[in-house]
């Protein structure tokens, strides 16, 4: 793993007290993304299971002049603002399961889930979030699917890839996992 990468790991799991700049990150995980790219580095959706807290993330630009997408600045997510993936095993399939998407601010949690697909050739693990879980303070205040997730679950095996959500993996490791969102923006998250 890139040096930058493992300072910045260091830094979100709190073993050190000053991180790398958002540009070195940025130009870490690009370089990182190159290597697995030419090195044909392929993973499974086993390296993935268990829970991941998002870290590190980049927002993209549109430019006009030129068809495409450019990253914006990185940045490190507060410590105050708590978010998990999680990836379940599935129950036939070794490359297919559930993802857990957490988000908590303060008392407030909201738990988004649904099924996920893994494509090793490419390293993509396409997803949809189908149901939605609300609680403040432990007390539930909402559990159900969300637009017409119950439709969308059953038929999510079926629908192609540019119809999904997904992520391209471009680097798992036992402390942190990183990949490119179908929008073009990088994330690193952090094992928990």
């Amino acid at each position: 793993m890139h040096q930058i990468l493992e300072q910045a790991v260091q830094f979100l799991t709190s073993t050190i007290t000053t991180p790398p700049t958002p540009e070195a990150v940025v130009e870490a995980l690009l370089q990182t993304e190159k290597t697995a790219k030419q090195n044909k580095i392929r993973y499974t959706y086993q390296q993935l299971l268990g829970t991941w807290r998002l870290g590190f993330i980049t927002g993209t630009k549109t430019v006009r002049q030129r068809a495409g997408v450019m990253l914006g600045t990185g940045r490190f997510l507060p410590q105050w603002v708590k978010i998990q993936l999680s990836y379940l095993p599935g129950e036939s399939d070794s490359e297919s399961g559930t993802v857990e998407n957490a988000v908590e601010l303060g008392p407030l949690k909201m738990v988004l889930t649904g099924p996920v697909q893994f494509y090793p050739r490419t390293n993509i693990l396409a997803f949809d979030f189908t149901r939605m879980q609300v609680c403040l303070s432990g007390w539930k205040l909402y559990a159900g699917y969300i637009r017409d997730g119950k439709n969308r679950e059953l038929s999510f095996y079926q629908q192609s890839l540019k119809e999904q959500a997904f992520f391209t993996y471009f680097l798992v490791e036992n402390s942190c996992i990183a990949a490119r969102g179908r929008g073009g923006g990088l994330a690193l998250w952090t094992k928990v």
